[in-house]
């Protein structure tokens, strides 16, 4: 177990040595849903605002509205990055050369995963405090942020391990960056943009029962200090599903892939 710990933080290290020698690819998971916010509030922002039914409408409140969808946008597009460095790792050798180092199996897997879960924080903290700068506000305490990070760093997780294995999928770098994309467009068709309820009938079953809208209900209704309800447990519920399934199948890929 010592053993596992010192690999997985050192191939921790790895990664965000990456990160910090490539910062291109951080700014470009970063611009996107910056760009999303900022359309979204300043262009449709009073239509849409003026549609969701509350007394001050118009920017003001879809900004209050809008934010959790962006920052799950931005995790997803965040763990998007995770899929293409494992699949570099996969086909440019450098497994080949870990496999003949007296390194845990694991730690290469963990350490991608740590370093994404990192980055994906590190885009949710820029993304709220833009959102702060254009007039989003918050009712939630301290103990409703602590829920609404955990369950970022649920949800993080969760997708981080699905992208882990959609990477080691893949028989390219090409293919790794463009399988995860639906991930990114998923919080257009839930209630991350618009209320569920103003979707077609067969529209808004899907929106109701994907994964990420519990989980973007779950953490808007912690930041606006509101009943969570049965979201609560639909959301952690997909996350540890998505979690389990994910490493899961990454541990088979990789484990069939070192064993080659």
């Amino acid at each position: 177990m010592t053993y596992a710990l010192r690999d997985s933080s050192t191939m921790l290290r790895r990664n965000l040595k990456h990160m910090l020698r490539y910062p291109s690819m951080t700014i470009l998971l970063l611009v996107m849903p910056m760009i999303f916010l900022l359309l979204f509030v300043y262009v449709f922002g009073g239509t849409l605002g003026a549609g969701l039914g509350t007394p001050s409408g118009g920017r003001e409140a879809y900004v209050n509205y809008v934010t959790p969808g962006i920052v799950i946008m931005a995790i997803a597009g965040a763990v998007q990055g995770t899929s293409i460095a494992v699949a570099m790792d996969m086909t440019q050798g450098i497994i080949a050369r870990f496999r003949t180092m007296a390194i845990s199996r694991g730690a290469v897997l963990t350490g991608h995963v740590l370093g994404s879960i990192i980055q994906a924080m590190l885009c949710v903290a820029v993304i709220l405090g833009l959102a702060f700068a254009i007039g989003f506000r918050s009712n939630a305490g301290f103990l409703g942020w602590l829920g609404i990070i955990g369950t970022l760093l649920l949800l993080s997780f969760a997708l981080t391990w699905l992208t882990v294995a959609l990477g080691l999928v893949t028989k390219s770098v090409e293919s790794a960056s463009n399988l995860p994309m639906p991930l990114i467009l998923l919080p257009f068709l839930g209630s991350g943009f618009v209320p569920t309820d103003s979707m077609p009938a067969w529209l808004r079953w899907f929106a109701e029962y994907q994964p990420f809208t519990p989980v973007m209900e779950t953490v808007r209704s912690l930041i606006h200090g509101t009943p969570v309800g049965s979201n609560a447990y639909l959301a952690v519920g997909w996350c540890l599903l998505i979690a389990l399934g994910g490493y899961l199948w990454a541990r088979k890929l990789f484990s069939r892939n070192i064993v080659r």
